[in-house]
């Protein structure tokens, strides 16, 4: 009889939904969406913590038939991937920052695969997406999300989220906001490509002789290195807070 009751159906359904909120934010989160990460390793985390949190588990609300289960996951997923587009769009500032000041130095010709995303991006978004990762490690980036999780469960109950407003408005305002953002990093090192550009143009007036090519790039590059060391910690230090910024308007989901 007491394995009867632990195995019923409606146990069954809400560890299920638990399971695919798990899932949800491990696919879409950054660190857990690491492509380094197999999907099995990732699947295995997800069934992990949710016979974790099974004891925590609220009450499930939801009728059990099959369209009524379908909507429920769909929503379950709905949730992971708007936590992660809203921690995401955080996390990207720091990479159209790196491409902007690629672009000034002349390396976004030299791309690589970042081990984040999988995509190739050039090698200065690297880098600070690398350096961005660690900070995110250093910001228990990973535990707060399974706080999250926890409190999640007893505002919003399994396969009762629904979209709002709120969360429209906020992406549209944090899309606007990343490239902003993004280009106030960049900004000392395009400054300073423009000064040299300029300066560079006024040496061809006077001394024809100035080969552009030979002498202008590799100052150019030296420059965007140097005044990239010295602002590095205020960009880790504005990368900061807006993941912790992003991360505390998570509150409109409850």
């Amino acid at each position: 009889m007491e394995w009867a009751q632990i195995f019923n159906e409606t146990n069954m359904v809400g560890f299920l939904l638990l399971f695919f909120r798990f899932a949800a934010l491990f696919i879409a989160v950054p660190i857990f969406n690491h492509q380094n990460i197999p999907m099995n390793i990732k699947a295995t985390m997800a069934f992990y913590f949710t016979v974790v949190f099974y004891g925590s588990m609220p009450p499930l609300a939801i009728s059990i038939d099959i369209p009524t289960i379908i909507i429920a996951i769909l929503g379950e997923f709905l949730l992971g991937l708007s936590v992660g587009v809203v921690l995401q769009l955080a996390y990207n500032v720091i990479t159209f920052a790196g491409g902007q000041i690629s672009f000034m130095m002349g390396f976004s010709m030299a791309s690589a695969i970042d081990p984040q995303s999988g995509i190739s991006m050039p090698i200065i978004s690297q880098f600070l997406s690398l350096m961005a990762l660690m900070i995110l490690l250093s910001l228990n980036l990973h535990h707060w999300i399974l706080l999250f999780i926890d409190h999640s469960l007893k505002t919003i109950p399994l396969g009762g989220f629904v979209m709002s407003k709120d969360l429209f408005h906020y992406i549209i305002h944090a899309t606007s906001n990343m490239f902003l953002v993004g280009f106030i990093i960049a900004f000392p090192i395009i400054a300073l490509s423009w000064l040299a550009d300029v300066i560079f143009g006024m040496l061809m007036k006077t001394m024809p002789q100035f080969n552009l090519l030979v002498i202008g790039f590799p100052i150019k590059i030296m420059v965007a290195f140097v005044v990239l060391i010295a602002t590095f910690s205020v960009i880790m230090l504005i990368f900061k807070g807006q993941v912790q910024e992003a991360f505390n308007s998570l509150e409109m989901f409850f």
